[in-house]
């Protein structure tokens, strides 16, 4: 539906297509990314007419019947509620808060439609086992992802709601897209392009990254992208949104005409103005559906001709001088011309991307799916979570069989033995809101400037982190405690730290999380009245409760907050207790409960399924620690809290007969066994540390054997290298004397027969020196020979013979070296290099 109060131009920016047309004028209606994401739903339009100042447009007011991007996340209505009352599980994540938590995760997104989805999916009841194992190690893969820092899932420059409105308009045929659709197509595809550049040069520099980021490598990886596209839209289309100049050359004609026109147009306005001046007193140029006017005064009368647009007696008259028609007829025209011509640039990007709409449309399917994916991690590593292990427990004979899912603290996770000694093993666990409510404070009393000890003591009051130490025998934990002790907190702890671990969140614990998978959550917590159904506290739990157990199963967690209250004590405490055995007997997997009723702290003691635990107290500052002591049922300390508060004595002992000495008693037990418990844990992280120091002086140990062997075997082969290098010099040694002892020996002339005794001494003393055992012979002969005086006392020249003595025969000078007074010869196949005391005469 369309109303026009006017035959006026409408304007929306740069984008025109004619709405109407008369004898005189164009009007003209821009066709936007505002008019494009609502063009499927019902539209009014309606156009004012106001008094104008300088250069001045019509206003329009859009309404819409529905909107055009209805959200995602829908929970279900009321009428679904009470039909069928899937009303368990929903109100059940009500009470516990649930959306909050999803609202806080969903922030973490990069864009709208990514938050969108991510509440959905964190909504979602319907996650198999299968799947949450799935979505946990998307979790740990974008964590990877943000460990390497060089493939980042930011995706916060992208509009995915101009890309599907883009793709909308561009699968319908009708209507080009517009500029700005164009620009988010190209925005999301670049940044695409450019995480799969990085992923691959994270894996071409170390190839276990492809599998560290398993799943999202591959959904990034499988990603098609035409990169041509991307250059092509940016050829045409300004970073602002608007169409190049360049794009076409009739779009650039028509803009100059444009130009020129509205330049006359200004030049004509401004004579008309000075020409006017003298005798008015208000005159100025306005814009009027597109075509310049003058608007002049109250009751000012101008002496140029014109057509009268409107009259306003309080805002003067709207004038169009006659010489201006014909020039605001041809802008007109002009500005058809640029509207046509950026029609055909965008119809032509049209065409292109029609060619790949279903690339780009898996592609911002994958984007908002990693968006999704990144949000989990991204609020994992904000609030430090640990990544849970998640196993599905089925009770077979008595025996767990289990799937493990190991994250990706491997090591950590495979310490646990194969059978499993904790059905809930959850150290240091908090609560996220409560994480989050402390951290917005201190941020807030920074941001105010607050001074810094109050900011400090705001910083150290820390919550309290809980432990859950549930043994795989337990069934149903009954927690006791005063009021305001934290009982509900632990509750809603455990409750979210179920939906977190199966909704592939981090769960925020100082270690790593043994959790089982729980097909679903059940919670009857706080005030239950139904005015609607005539239905009181007391009433409204046990509906609540019956519900829970007509629809939990033997994989549900069941959470009772202060089961059996509201009634008669005694009617209470059994109907307490009947709950609670039933729960153990044959409903959910675990059901942990809190009561003030004494009698279900003793189903413990005659029935293994149970178990006890209570908060802590302090009775010498009368506050609550908020810390869960296991095995040990809570006592009553209103009486002792009322003496130390300075009830007067005589209403403590009268209150402690009627109370009896048989709970007295009890009383006394049970002090006894919370000091036996708290002995027993100090004993035990004693133990723990002393274990802990024996393993590291163990290793210690075996380090400083393996240094002491590893010196021993160094010496051993350093001692072996110098014997071996002393053995090489001394040989080198023996064999320089026995040369000279030989060159000696020999005389230049026949051997006598004492030179012969002593060539058979000499042959003696060579062998000798071979096998390494110098005799008393070697040494005489020594001495006689070096008796003997040289027979040369010059050196030969190049090609003479001389008499090489240790060999008696003649050989022939191939080198002489002078400085050295050495000579290379030659005798027979053999080369020698002699001194000159080692030859005879030539």
């Amino acid at each position: 539906m369309l109303s026009a109060t006017a035959t006026a131009g409408v304007v929306f920016g740069s984008n025109w297509i004619t709405l109407l047309t008369t004898p005189t004028r164009l009007l003209y209606f821009c066709h936007s990314a505002a008019a494009a994401a609502v063009s499927d739903f019902p539209l009014t339009i309606n156009i004012t007419r106001r008094p104008r100042h300088r250069l001045r447009k019509n206003s329009c007011s859009f309404s819409s019947t529905s909107s055009p991007f209805p959200s995602i996340l829908t929970e279900p209505d009321d009428g679904n509620q009470k039909k069928s009352v899937n009303d368990a599980r929903y109100s059940s994540l009500r009470v516990l808060e649930w959306d909050k938590l999803c609202d806080l995760v969903s922030s973490f997104a990069t864009t709208s439609l990514g938050r969108e989805a991510c509440k959905e999916q964190l909504w979602s009841l319907n996650h198999t086992y299968h799947h949450s194992l799935i979505l946990l190690k998307e979790t740990n893969a974008a964590v990877q992802m943000h460990n390497h820092g060089a493939c980042r899932l930011d995706f916060s420059s992208i509009n995915l709601l101009l890309v599907k409105s883009g793709l909308r308009n561009a699968r319908r045929g009708g209507l080009p897209i517009n500029a700005n659709e164009a620009m988010a197509v190209a925005a999301i595809l670049e940044s695409a392009y450019f995480l799969q550049l990085n992923l691959k040069a994270a894996i071409k520099e170390d190839a276990d990254w492809y599998n560290r980021f398993t799943p999202l490598s591959q959904l990034i990886m499988e990603m098609v992208i035409n990169i041509s596209l991307v250059r092509v839209i940016k050829q045409v289309i300004d970073e602002d949104g608007s169409v190049k100049d360049s794009a076409s050359s009739a779009l650039k004609r028509a803009r100059d005409q444009v130009q020129l026109l509205e330049k006359k147009l200004s030049q004509l306005m401004d004579s008309l103005i000075r020409n006017e001046m003298k005798e008015t007193s208000f005159l100025e140029v306005s814009n009027i559906d597109g075509r310049w006017c003058i608007n002049s005064g109250t009751g000012q009368l101008t002496s140029f001709n014109g057509l009268l647009l409107s009259s306003d007696s309080g805002t003067g008259r709207i004038i169009e001088p006659l010489s201006a028609v014909p020039l605001n007829d041809e802008l007109q025209q002009a500005r058809a011309s640029v509207a046509k011509a950026e029609a055909d640039v965008l119809l032509m990007l049209t065409e292109k991307m029609k060619k790949d709409l279903d690339d780009i449309e898996k592609v911002s399917d994958s984007v908002i799916q990693l968006d999704v994916i990144n949000a989990r991690a991204t609020y994992s590593l904000f609030f430090r979570g640990a990544p849970p292990s998640l196993y599905l427990s089925e009770e077979l004979d008595g025996s767990f069989s289990t799937e493990t899912y190991l994250s990706e603290n491997e090591t950590l996770m495979a310490s646990f033995p194969k059978e499993r000694e904790w059905l809930l093993y959850m150290p240091k666990a908090y609560h996220p809101l409560m994480l989050q409510q402390h951290r917005q404070n201190v941020q807030k009393a920074k941001k105010e400037g607050s001074n810094a000890p109050d900011v400090s003591a705001l910083e150290q009051a820390h919550p309290v982190p809980v432990d859950f130490f549930i043994s795989h025998k337990t069934r149903v934990l009954t927690i006791t405690g005063p009021n305001t002790g934290g009982k509900t907190i632990c509750l809603k702890t455990v409750g979210l730290a179920a939906m977190m671990a199966k909704s592939g969140l981090h769960v925020l614990s100082s270690e790593s999380v043994e959790i089982p998978w729980f097909d679903s959550v059940f919670a009857d917590i706080g005030d239950e009245q139904s005015l609607s159904q005539s239905l009181s506290t007391f009433s409204g739990h046990l509906k609540q409760i019956s519900d829970i157990r007509s629809q939990s199963t033997s994989q549900s967690l069941v959470l009772l907050d202060e089961v059996g209250a509201g009634t008669n004590p005694l009617e209470g405490a059994a109907l307490g207790m009947s709950l609670l055995e039933s729960f153990a007997d044959s409903g959910a997997l675990l059901t942990i409960a809190t009561t003030h009723h004494g009698e279900l702290k003793s189903l413990k003691y005659s029935n293994d399924a149970f178990e006890n635990a209570c908060m802590e107290f302090d009775e010498v500052n009368l506050k609550p620690t908020y810390k869960i002591l296991w095995g040990v049922p809570g006592r009553s300390n209103a009486i002792n809290i009322s003496e130390k508060l300075g009830l007067p004595s005589v209403v403590v002992s009268n209150a402690r007969e009627l109370h009896g000495a048989a709970s007295a008693e009890i009383n006394e037990v049970i002090i006894d066994m919370e000091r036996f418990k708290q002995d027993s844990q100090e004993l035990l992280h004693e133990a723990r540390h002393h274990l802990m120091l024996s393993k590291n002086l163990h290793e210690k140990l075996k380090l400083a054997r393996r240094k002491i062997k590893e010196h021993g075997t160094e010496q051993r082969y350093r001692k072996m290298r110098q014997i071996s290098e002393a053995a090489s010099m001394a040989r080198s040694i023996l064999h320089k004397k026995v040369r000279q002892l030989r060159a000696h020996a020999t005389q230049t002339f026949q051997p006598t027969a004492d030179q012969k005794q002593l060539s058979t001494s000499d042959s003696r003393f060579t062998a000798e020196a071979k096998n390494g055992r110098p005799t008393e012979s070697m040494s005489t002969s020594v001495v006689e020979i070096n008796k003997q005086p040289s027979a040369m006392t010059e050196l030969p020249e190049v090609g003479d013979m001389v008499q090489v003595s240790s060999l008696g025969r003649k050989a022939t000078v191939l080198r002489v070296d002078r400085s050295k007074e050495e000579i290379l010869v030659q005798a027979g196949n053999m080369k020698l290099k002699l001194k000159l005391a080692e030859i005879g005469v030539k």
